[in-house]
């Protein structure tokens, strides 16, 4: 193909034009960059040079360039300026031209550089890499970790490389447990393990519901005629006694004597809190439970009289667990969020379906209602409810429902509220969480930031860890809000302080608040950037989530595994199937590393 010279010297103005954005992107942050330790500058400077040829269209650059053979700059996150000046040589050499590079080329990332750079900082934040796999695995504990040693062994055998404690669940002695366990396990199995522990943050809330009462309900399963597929299982248990680690079933409290007398075939009357006379037959023993099974739906208070007439035995139901009532919102309903923390409730509707009083329900967080202005989105319990706020004062806000179920969706108490519209600053650290620092700052390896907005919220902690003498104690970024993904690039910088730190794509919260057909593209966003500046991420949220809670992945969650080997470490959350999900990520992630890392494709052979 003949060469032409027109066209190499039309591209060698344009990346002209790129490279000179380059370096003036990098003398605007040289402020920045004299803040940094030594170590994080290379990596800075890199995150300056890929932001500045970001800013550029670079589409029809790319196709000119790869019909000449060339690259097309797809992969330059790890070296924006050495992968620039690598094609502006490549067409001085094309055109006949010798081409000297700049001093300033001495000083950018190379090539092997950025990859090695991005391996180091990794294995700083999350230890060495597993053999035969580079991708960790973090695994989210359940509470039974605390005390049953076997199922941490197995988490470890089967492939965790990242031991993650939610402080906004369970209390630090049931932590304390886990690492004891976890310390344990990493002894007997010769397997190292990192602890990070996630604090709560300012997480916005539903607030309590009004109480329905304290009992239990339970629902067999039966097909669309009304035939009986499954009955519904109920454990009889001693009132002191809770279910097993990984029961599945509805826990009835009732008198040790009581179970003691009990054997399989027998038959329980009772009447439910409706009047409804139901019953339930003994199915089998269980050391101090019983096991058993009941055809027919039914709703049991405390106190309720159960009763085996063969053997004239009975007993009365122990304490139960107090149920709320729900709210039940329809579109084009009205609900109020009240600063008043009294409990919430349902619409009142008077004669003729008229709307006498609207439902109501508390916010955790009044404090933003000063922020927020009619017309923004308004989002509740992971997106599944949404509205347009009408009003807003400090006492209530009043919400139109837009978004729910034609058949309406039930709105419950301690549900997540997203407000991705809303200009409102809440400090990262809550007065829980800086109760909850000292101990983790005592055990973990790295604390993860949540609900992160500003730079100055990484200020903070950095300085509480550094008066808590954990100087080595890396943080993660949770990026779970619209606000935090627009200033990623500063809080990478901020980031940068700490001896190590990386960045959790949170993608449930992340979903809502910048829209479930824009999160695809965001987390690529988020992934190129934290690349760029060689900071390891971490692939969150429902990964796995159906194996992990039911035992079998859907065929997009195996996709969206598959996919997790882009990023540095890949989080799994907790369910009575976790261990053979931490098996079946372990084994994609491994087949995965043999085809792509990160954007590039690996041409191993291919057997058909």
């Amino acid at each position: 193909m003949p060469i032409n010279l027109d066209e190499i010297e039309s591209l060698l103005r344009a990346l002209e034009v790129c490279r000179r954005g380059l370096l003036e992107e990098e003398a605007r942050w040289s402020g920045k960059l004299r803040e940094l330790p030594a170590r994080k500058q290379p990596s800075a400077r890199n995150l300056a040079h890929y932001l500045a040829l970001r800013r550029h269209d670079l589409r029809p650059l790319q196709r000119r360039l790869a019909a000449l053979g060339l690259s097309s700059l797809g992969r330059s996150e790890a070296c924006a300026l050495a992968s620039l000046d690598a094609v502006i040589d490549a067409l001085h050499r094309i055109a006949g031209h010798s081409y000297d590079p700049p001093g300033d080329a001495d000083a950018c990332v190379g090539f092997e550089e950025g990859r090695l750079l991005l391996d180091l900082h990794t294995c700083d934040l999350l230890g060495p890499a597993p053999l035969q796999r580079n991708v960790r695995i973090m695994v989210t504990m359940p509470s039974e970790a605390a005390s049953d040693y076997p199922l941490m062994c197995s988490m470890l055998e089967g492939g965790m490389d990242c031991m993650r404690i939610n402080c906004a669940h369970d209390d630090p002695a049931a932590w304390q447990g886990m690492l004891d366990n976890l310390k344990q396990a990493r002894r007997e199995l010769g397997r190292s393990c990192v602890v990070h522990m996630d604090l709560g943050g300012p997480k916005l809330r539903t607030g309590k519901l009004r109480p329905a009462g304290r009992f239990l309900s339970w629902h067999p399963s039966r097909n669309h005629a009304g035939a009986l597929v499954r009955p519904a299982r109920v454990r009889l248990v001693p009132p002191d006694a809770g279910p097993p680690a990984g029961a599945q079933d509805l826990c009835l409290p009732v008198p040790a004597e009581f179970i003691g007398r009990l054997e399989a075939g027998d038959r329980i009357d009772f009447t439910d809190q409706r009047g409804a006379r139901r019953c339930l037959r003994v199915s089998a023993r269980e050391g101090p439970a019983a096991l058993a099974e009941a055809d027919r739906t039914a709703y049991v208070a405390a106190g309720a009289e159960l009763c085996v007439r063969e053997k004239a035995l009975s007993a009365q139901v122990g304490e139960l667990p107090e149920v709320f009532e729900p709210l039940l919102l329809h579109r084009g309903d009205e609900l109020v969020l009240t600063a008043e923390q009294a409990p919430g409730a349902p619409a009142e509707i008077g004669p003729g379906g008229a709307v006498l009083r609207p439902a109501r329900i508390p916010c955790t967080l009044p404090e933003v209602f000063a922020s927020l202005k009619a017309g923004e989105r308004i989002w509740f319990d992971d997106g599944k409810i949404g509205g347009r706020i009408e009003s807003a004062g400090a006492a209530e806000v009043r919400v139109r429902i837009t978004h729910a179920r034609p058949r309406g969706e039930r709105l419950l108490g301690d549900k997540g509220i997203n407000l991705p519209d809303s200009a409102f600053s809440l400090k990262a650290l809550t007065d829980e969480d800086l109760r909850h620092l000292p101990f983790v700052a005592a055990h973990a390896d790295t604390v993860g930031l949540s609900f992160v907005a500003a730079p100055e919220d990484i200020a903070e902690l950095q300085a509480r860890l550094e008066r808590l003498n954990a100087t080595r104690t890396g943080i993660v970024l949770k990026i779970e809000t619209r606000r935090a993904f627009e200033r990623l690039p500063d809080l990478l910088v901020a980031a940068m302080r700490s001896p190590s730190a990386g960045v959790m794509i949170a993608r449930g919260d992340l979903a809502v608040e910048v829209g479930y057909e824009r999160l695809a593209e965001v987390q690529e966003e988020v992934l190129w950037l934290c690349e760029a500046a060689h900071v390891p991420s971490v692939w969150a949220t429902q990964v796995l989530e159906t194996m992990a809670k039911k035992g079998l992945p859907s065929r997009a969650e195996i996709t969206d595994a598959a996919m997790s080997e882009r990023a540095e470490c890949v989080m799994l959350n907790k369910g009575p199937h976790v261990v053979a999900a931490i098996r079946a990520l372990d084994s994609i992630l491994r087949r995965m590393e043999d085809h792509q890392a990160k954007k590039s494709s690996l041409l191993r052979p291919l057997h058909f």
